[in-house]
């Protein structure tokens, strides 16, 4: 089997030019820290576990460090993570006060009888499991508290055909075995009210991964997502006998036909083929497979490298 491992940063309006250099870093330190850990023999679930964390300790993105403000100021966080050969799946949301929502949404599936753990009960398991509390100004950013300033004096409701705070990032890979994994984590929209949940935890809307069908890791308006189920759409398309390549799109673009909710995701397919396509202004992606690294925000602007 070809070792495969996408990631995606979000599906989102326009990034300034200096950010994009920096995003466009960030999602290749990700693709290549996932891809490393499946040629070290690592499983997929390892690989999208490692990637999703590289980003969620990048400021630059939506997820950990860097995660949007609700409108009290604070950071709420959801993150889902599956693996498709047994279809075992784990998630927490409204989360705060960690650094890898992603790690502990693996331990849920693990180390639980359970599937899915919230706010309190979730930041609960995660002291028993021993994982670090940080302060949650280690989560702020300036430009976070920026944002929701902005967002505040705009006092703009979010509206789905309006592509801001979109930010998600997710993994999808197969390992040596023919495995299939996805994870999915996000700091949700900004100026959110408390409590808010978006697709990003919850599986077949923020990812889905069956090793008889594929795998994939979605972002975008997360009411939309939630609403056509996007995940387990793209894969329902695949399984009626698409491509990867038609099935992204057929779900996408039904998703902004009937509710003009914009996104996008990136997908592996059982056999190992792979897209990254979005109906939002931009998604920084990155894939490498075949000792390749390919990497874009923008329609048209695919780089390619070798990797060492």
């Amino acid at each position: 089997m070809s070792l495969v491992l996408v990631v995606h940063g979000g599906g989102g309006s326009n990034i300034s030019t200096d950010r994009k250099e920096r995003m466009r870093q960030g999602i290749a330190r990700a693709a290549t820290e996932g891809y490393n850990i499946l040629k070290e023999g690592g499983s997929a679930v390892d690989a999208v576990e490692g990637a999703v964390a590289v980003l969620e300790n990048d400021p630059e993105f939506n997820a950990g460090c860097g995660s949007v403000l609700n409108v009290n100021g604070d950071v709420e966080m959801d993150a889902s993570i599956m693996d498709g050969k047994n279809l075992s799946a784990g998630a927490v949301s409204a989360v705060r006060c960690i650094a890898n929502p992603i790690k502990l949404a693996r331990l849920v599936m693990e180390k639980t009888p359970h599937c899915f753990l919230t706010g309190h009960g979730a930041e609960k398991f995660a002291a028993d499991m021993g994982v670090p509390e940080i302060p949650v100004e280690k989560l702020i950013t300036e430009r976070s508290k920026k944002h929701l300033e902005k967002e505040k004096q705009e006092k703009g409701a979010e509206k789905p055909d309006c592509p801001k705070n979109t930010g998600t990032v997710g993994a999808v890979a197969m390992d040596c075995n023919g495995n299939l994994a996805y994870a999915t984590s996000t700091g949700g929209i900004v100026n959110k009210m408390i409590g808010r949940v978006g697709d990003s935890p919850c599986i077949g809307a923020g990812g889905y991964a069956d090793n008889n069908i594929g795998a994939i890791s979605t972002t975008g308006h997360g009411e939309s997502i939630l609403k056509v189920n996007l995940a387990r759409l793209t894969l329902f398309h695949i399984e009626q006998g698409k491509t990867a390549e038609e099935a992204a799109e057929l779900a996408l673009n039904y998703m902004k036909s009937k509710l003009k909710g914009l996104g996008g995701l990136i997908l592996i397919s059982k056999t190992g083929d792979w897209v990254a396509k979005w109906t939002s202004v931009s998604m920084p992606w990155a894939a490498a497979k075949d000792d390749k690294l390919q990497t874009g925000i923008d329609f048209g602007d695919t780089k390619i490298v070798d990797l060492p």
